[in-house]
C-alpha cells in the first residue's frame, strides 16, 4: 500500500545517492557538530569532496531536552561566492525522503542559489540515516502488493486490514520508542536545532511537498526565526486525511485529463477505458516478463501515477498503457517498481515505512470501512480512476495503528514571521494547486506571498519556467519579496 505524497517519485528514485558520515572530520562550526568527508554505502559510491557529512544529536523527546537522544544525518555543501548569505536547509517530501540521499543530486538544479547558500539537507527522524524505520522485509513487501487494496469481497477486505495491522506492528518492533517521537513538529524542533549549529541567526529553508507542511509548521512554531522561506508544490493545511486523500484523487485526475487530451482523447472516455483497464487487472493479474511477478491491479495504479508527476514522461505513459491493453504488465510493473524502490535484485527502499510511521503519528482521524464505504461513491465521482483506490486508503493506511495521531490539521498560523513565498502549480497533481492558496491564507496576511505558475507536474521551481525560478531566485538571493498573486504561465 501506498500513500501518493512524494516528490522525490519522479527526480530521483530511479537514481539514489546515498552518503554517509566518515569517521575523521575536516570542519567543525561549533555547536558538537564535526563534519567530515561523506562516504560510500553498500548501494552507492560516495558523492564529490564539495559534500561533507554530519552526525547532529537532538533529544528523543523534546519535553525532557536533557534525556535520550537520537543521532540525525546531515549533509552541505559549502557556498561557491564570497557573498555568502548564510545556509538554506532542504526537505525533499515524503515524508520519508532521504535529505543526505538526495541533495547532491538535485544541487545542479539549485545552483545558481549555492553561490551565497551553503547547500544544507539532513533525513530527518526515522528516515534513512537518521534512526530509519524498516517495517517489514524485502520477501513480505514483495508478498503484500497481491492484497488486493480496493477489496471487493469480505476475505479481501479481511486480508486488507490484516496487512495494514500487520505492517504498523513491524514498525512498532524496529522504532521502539522513536514511533512516538517522530512528528513534524518533532522534525520542526530538530530544524532549528539545525539552524543553531549552523550558526544562523535566521532559517533560510527550501521545502518541497510535505516539506511545506514541515516549513508553515516551523513558521508556527519559530516565527521570529523565519528568514527567507520558499513553499513549493503545498500540502493543503486545511485538508485532514479524507480531506488530504479528496485532494490528491481530484489532482491525479487533473493531471490524467491533462494527458489523455495531450493524446487527443476525450478525458472522460479516457478515463473510462483506463478504469475498465484497471477491473480487470483486478479480477486476473497480467504476466509480465518478470519470472514470478504479475502486474496486479495496486500495482498497475501505482505505475499510472508515477508519469504524472511530470509531463515529460507522459510518453512512457502511453506505452505501457498500450502494453498492458495487450496484456502485457511489464512496463507498468516497472514503473510501479521506480516508485516503491525496488531495485533489479528485489530489495526494496524503506520511504514508504518512513512516511506512514510519520503520517500516522502526525493524523489523528482513523476512519473506518463503514465511513469507507459511504465516501467510496464520493470518491469515484471526483476520479473514476483514483477515487476508489485513495477512497479505501483512507481506512487502510493508519489502521490499528500502535500510537494515536496528534492533529486533525496541522497548525501553521506564523503572524510575526517574515514574508514566506508560497509556489502553486495549476497542474500539480499531488498536491493540488488550492492547496498553496490555502497555506498562504493560514499563514497569515503580510506573511503568506503567493506566487502561480499555470503548468504542468509536481513542483514549480526548475520545472522549466524562467518566471518561477528567476522570481524564487531573486526572493532567495536578494530578499526581493514579489507582489502577492504573481502569476507566471
Amino acid at each position: 500500500m501506498t500513500r501518493f505524497a512524494r516528490w522525490t517519485a519522479l527526480t530521483v528514485a530511479s537514481a539514489l545517492l546515498a552518503a554517509g558520515c566518515s569517521g575523521g572530520s575536516s570542519d567543525d562550526d561549533g555547536g558538537g557538530v564535526s563534519w567530515g568527508r561523506c562516504k560510500a554505502t553498500a548501494d552507492a559510491p560516495a558523492p564529490s569532496s564539495d559534500w561533507q557529512c554530519a552526525t547532529l544529536k537532538v533529544p528523543l523527546d523534546w519535553s525532557k531536552p536533557d534525556g535520550e537522544t537520537i543521532a540525525l544525518s546531515l549533509i552541505r555543501a559549502k557556498a561557491r561566492g564570497d557573498d555568502r548569505a548564510g545556509s538554506l536547509l532542504f526537505n525533499f517530501g515524503g515524508p520519508g525522503a532521504s535529505g543526505v540521499s538526495m541533495m547532491p543530486s538535485h544541487a545542479p538544479t539549485v545552483s545558481r542559489l549555492r553561490e551565497r547558500y551553503d547547500l544544507v539537507s539532513w533525513d530527518p527522524r526515522g528516515v534513512g540515516a537518521s534512526e530509519g524505520v524498516r517495517c517489514r522485509g524485502d520477501k513480505e513487501i514483495q508478498a503484500a502488493e497481491s492484497v488486493d487494496v480496493t477489496p471487493d469481497t469480505p476475505a479481501e477486505e479481511k486480508a486488507y486490514f490484516q496487512d495494514a495491522a500487520d505492517f504498523g506492528k513491524g514498525c512498532r518492533k524496529d522504532a521502539g520508542k522513536l514511533m512516538a517521537h517522530v512528528s513534524t513538529t518533532d522534525s520542526a524542533r530538530d530544524m532549528d536545532r539545525i539552524r543553531e549549529v549552523l550558526g544562523d541567526e535566521k532559517m533560510h529553508y527550501f521545502g518541497i511537498s510535505y516539506g511545506t507542511e514541515l516549513g508553515g509548521t516551523y513558521a508556527h512554531l519559530f516565527p521570529k526565526n523565519v528568514g527567507r522561506m520558499t513553499l513549493d508544490a503545498v500540502v493543503d493545511p486545511g485538508a485532514d486525511a479524507v480531506g488530504h486523500a479528496k485532494n490528491q484523487a481530484r489532482g491525479f485526475q487533473r493531471a490524467l485529463n491533462g494527458y489523455l487530451t495531450s493524446t487527443g482523447q476525450d478525458p472522460e472516455e479516457g478515463s473510462r477505458k483506463i478504469a475498465d483497464l484497471l477491473r480487470r487487472i483486478d479480477a486476473r493479474p497480467l504476466q509480465t516478463a518478470t519470472p514470478g511477478r504479475k502486474l496486479t491491479q495496486t500495482l498497475a495504479v501505482t505505475g499510472i501515477i508515477l508519469p504524472l508527476y511530470s509531463k515529460d514522461s507522459w510518453p512512457t505513459l502511453t506505452s505501457a498503457l498500450d502494453a498492458a491493453e495487450r496484456g502485457d504488465g511489464s512496463e507498468l510493473l516497472a514503473l510501479a517498481d521506480r516508485y516503491n524502490e525496488r531495485d533489479p535484485s528485489g530489495r526494496y527502499g524503506t520511504t514508504t515505512h518512513a512516511q506512514r510511521v510519520i503520517s500516522c503519528l502526525d493524523d489523528r482521524q482513523r476512519p473506518t470501512a463503514a465511513t469507507t464505504r459511504k465516501l467510496l461513491p464520493e470518491f469515484e465521482k471526483i476520479s473514476p480512476v483514483f477515487g476508489t483506490f485513495l477512497g479505501w486508503d483512507t481506512a487502510g493506511w493508519c489502521h490499528d495503528w500502535p500510537v494515536p495521531g496528534q492533529h486533525d490539521t496541522p497548525e501553521v498560523r506564523a503572524p510575526d514571521a517574515a514574508p514566506v513565498l508560497v509556489v502553486g502549480n495549476t497542474g500539480d497533481p499531488a498536491t493540488p494547486y488550492e492547496g498553496a492558496r490555502r497555506m498562504a491564507d493560514e499563514l497569515g496576511k503580510g506573511v503568506g506571498v503567493m506566487l502561480t505558475w499555470r503548468g504542468e507536474g509536481h513542483g514549480a521551481y526548475g520545472s522549466g519556467s524562467d518566471c518561477v525560478d528567476s522570481t524564487v531566485d531573486a526572493y532567495l538571493l536578494d530578499g526581493t519579496v514579489p507582489q502577492d498573486g504573481k502569476v507566471c504561465s
